[in-house]
């Protein structure tokens, strides 16, 4: 069916619900035929990284039915691999954030399941991703869903699917989900009653907190007290978990931004609750100079990423993703035992500074680069734990730190995703060691630079919404790799879209639309369409003893790639 027809059959259909029927009978087929051509003009995308879209009635809109349809899938594909009796005994943990709808969401993934014989267990709250990851491990079940959109703006949720080892699906795992939800082709077969003798709610917030401590790395308590901090987890789920694990390790002078505490999917307070975006920190910032905090603290939605702002003389300077990683990773590594590790290893993407990657070798650390998305760290992990259990000494290593440089950090294995409560602590712990020496996370960071050299790390982000955005995004991509490089000074160009050899014993990386120019100084720049959002990405590094010179590169840069991207 066309879009029309496809609008007509929903807004007339009483299989429909009144809610949903009422919506789409708002619109008129003349005045807002762009609107439902937008709505209706495909099936909401079940990709590697599970559903993400604007909320609403419509095939291309994340609603009760596109939910169901993908939560149909998901359970054939769990009963087809794994059998009734596991599904039934070790189930799906399905946990959700604050957003609107996502309590709804996480009812009709349980009650989806549960109608087709698989136990499911709901958080009992809104809680972090990396919790549902731990959940899935700590219960032993089968599989996961969160239902999220991360740090997305208000109009957006999303669907999250996690393996039985709590990391998201991979491509070889998702493409198999993905041709069972696209399987799905009538509404009616979905069961929305469920069964809810199989659906029990659970809440392991103690277990995960207590499994996040066992990662701090710094214990002078009368430090950890001095240290003065502001912290909003921007109206999601971190205030629970991040306020406690804070508390229980000692930081008794953490300052939460009262407003920001309140689970409110709107969002009421900023403009987009991203800590990527310094603007989602003002709030916490301007309380921060009353009271002369030291940091400022804010973590997203579902509380897998954190931002970080720290006092300077000219007032709150946000860190970079790929400062506070590479900090993190010094942190950790000059706080742990490494000689009582075998095979130590750390990991990072192929987007994010080499920084973190110099300071870990320098260290004697084995670093793995992956491809973007916090879920190739978190196979990695699991490839290691399955060779040490196999007894496979070629790809037998000791997970310690990964992270990427969109603010998403991880130490430790009791999750298999980012985790901003973890990183939280580890950022006041460091901050405490930095302030009783008389310094900010700042200053360790310029340390950093005069040891290393100086990294300049940017990101550019172009949304290109609907159809005609998309086949932009195409063609831009199609016509870079159709070209010769833009850049006069390249050493290599890398497409991640063919086979690209991983590091020995681990094959070779998926394929990726991700272009990657390394330049003759070390500087790169890499393009990447996002795999969640209408946007074309551009990450640069540019490397150079002088800051200034870095600065002026980066400007050149940028225009050069704007001009071929035709983005002027």
């Amino acid at each position: 069916m066309n879009s029309l027809k496809t609008y007509i059959y929903w807004k007339s259909d009483v299989f429909f619900d009144p809610k949903t029927r009422a919506e789409l009978a708002s619109l008129d087929p003349i005045r807002d035929a762009e609107k439902i051509e937008d709505r209706f003009y495909r099936d909401l995308e079940f990709g590697t990284g599970g559903l993400r879209g604007v909320m609403g009635a419509g095939t291309n809109r994340m609603n009760k039915y596109t939910v169901g349809k993908a939560t149909r899938g998901l359970g054939k594909y769990l009963l087809d691999t794994f059998g009734a009796e596991a599904c039934r005994s070790r189930g799906v943990v399905v946990g959700y954030d604050t957003r609107n709808n996502s309590r709804d969401f996480a009812d009709v993934t349980a009650a989806v399941l549960s109608g087709m014989g698989i136990r499911v267990r709901v958080h009992s709250d809104a809680r972090p991703t990396p919790q549902l990851s731990f959940s899935v491990k700590h219960f032993g079940s089968v599989a996961g869903v969160v239902i999220t959109a991360s740090h997305n703006p208000k109009e957006y949720n999303g669907y999250k699917v996690y393996d039985e080892y709590g990391c998201q699906l991979v491509p070889d795992k998702a493409e198999r989900v993905i041709a069972y939800v696209n399987g799905v082709t009538d509404y009616r077969e979905i069961d929305f009653a469920g069964n809810k003798e199989l659906i029990e709610i659970v809440d392991v917030t103690d277990e995960f907190v207590n499994a996040v401590l066992k990662q701090s790395r710094y214990n002078n308590v009368a430090e950890k007290a001095d240290l003065r901090v502001v912290y909003t987890p921007l109206h999601g789920t971190g205030n629970v978990p991040v306020s406690t694990v804070l508390a229980r390790d000692g930081f008794t002078n953490v300052a939460k931004v009262a407003a920001q505490t309140v689970p409110d999917g709107n969002f009421p307070t900023v403009q987009s609750p991203n800590p990527e975006d310094r603007r989602a920190l003002l709030t916490g910032i301007a309380q921060a100079e009353e009271t002369d905090a030291d940091i400022v603290l804010g973590t997203d939605p579902d509380c897998d990423r954190v931002g970080v702002a720290v006092k300077m003389n000219e007032g709150y300077k946000l860190l970079t993703g790929n400062q506070t990683g590479a900090l993190l990773m010094d942190f950790v590594l000059s706080h742990t035992d490494l000689h009582a590790i075998r095979r130590p290893a750390a990991v990072k993407t192929v987007v994010t500074s080499e920084l973190g990657a110099e300071i870990a070798k320098k260290h004697g650390i084995t670093v793995f680069s992956t491809l973007t998305g916090f879920k190739y760290i978190g196979e990695k992990i699991t490839q290691f734990e399955q060779a040490k259990l196999v007894g496979d000494e070629e790809r037998d290593y000791d997970f310690l730190f990964g992270y990427e440089e969109s603010y998403g950090y991880l130490a430790g294995t009791h999750a298999r995703d980012k985790d901003a409560a973890v990183a939280s602590m580890l950022i006041c712990e460091m901050a405490a060691e930095a302030k009783a020496e008389g310094k900010t996370l700042c200053d360790k960071m310029y340390e950093l630079y005069r040891e290393y050299g100086y990294y300049l790390d940017a990101l550019d982000s172009f949304t290109l919404k609907g159809v005609d955005g998309a086949e932009r995004i195409k063609s831009m991509m199609k016509n870079l790799r159709g070209g010769k490089s833009p850049f006069e000074n390249t050493k290599t160009v890398t497409d991640y879209s063919a086979p690209v050899p991983a590091e020995p014993g681990f094959g070779e990386l998926p394929t990726s639309n991700v272009l990657k120019y390394t330049l003759e100084d070390g500087s790169w720049v890499a393009v990447r369409p996002s795999g969640t959002e209408p946007k074309i990405k551009i990450y640069y590094s540019i490397k150079d003893e002088d800051h200034a010179v870095a600065e002026e590169k980066l400007e050149i840069i940028r225009g050069i790639v704007k001009k071929t991207l035709g983005l002027e």
